[in-house]
C-alpha cells in the first residue's frame, strides 16, 4: 500500500500498488492515476461537487478496468493522506472495487487491510 498526499507521486515504478492518494477525485486526478497501471486507488471525494467533478476519476478508472473509491471529505482532509488512512470513510467505489469487496461506509484503512488478508 503506497500512502501520498497527491496522486501526481504516482511513478512508474508503483505499477500494481494499492494507491491510498489524499487528492481530489476529479478528471485530471484521474488522468494521473491512470499513466500507472494500479491495482487499487482511492482519492477523496472533494464533497462530489457540480456534476460529480469530485468523484469524476471513478468513471475513468471504470472504463480503464482499474478498482478506485474515494473517502468523504467531512471525515478526512483533501490533501492529508494520513488523516485520510487513519479517519476517512469510503463514500464511493466503482464497479472494480466493488468487486474487491470494498463496501461504501466502511472505514478505508480497515477495508484495505481485510483486503490484503490483515485483521
Amino acid at each position: 500500500v503506497l500512502i501520498m498526499d497527491s496522486i501526481t507521486k504516482v511513478a512508474p515504478e508503483d505499477r500494481g500498488a494499492l494507491v491510498i492518494s489524499a487528492s481530489h477525485g476529479g478528471a485530471s486526478s484521474g488522468e494521473f492515476a491512470l499513466q500507472v497501471p494500479l491495482h487499487l486507488v482511492f482519492f477523496n471525494d472533494a464533497g462530489v461537487g457540480k456534476e460529480n467533478a469530485g468523484i469524476a476519476a471513478l468513471d475513468m478508472l471504470h472504463d480503464a478496468h482499474v478498482a478506485a473509491g474515494t473517502t468523504s471529505h467531512t471525515t478526512a482532509k483533501i490533501g492529508d493522506s494520513a488523516d485520510m488512512w487513519y479517519h476517512g470513510m469510503i463514500s464511493h467505489l466503482n464497479p472494480e472495487a466493488e468487486a474487491l469487496g470494498l463496501k461504501v461506509g466502511e472505514k478505508l484503512s480497515s477495508a484495505v487491510l481485510r483486503l490484503l488478508g490483515h485483521a
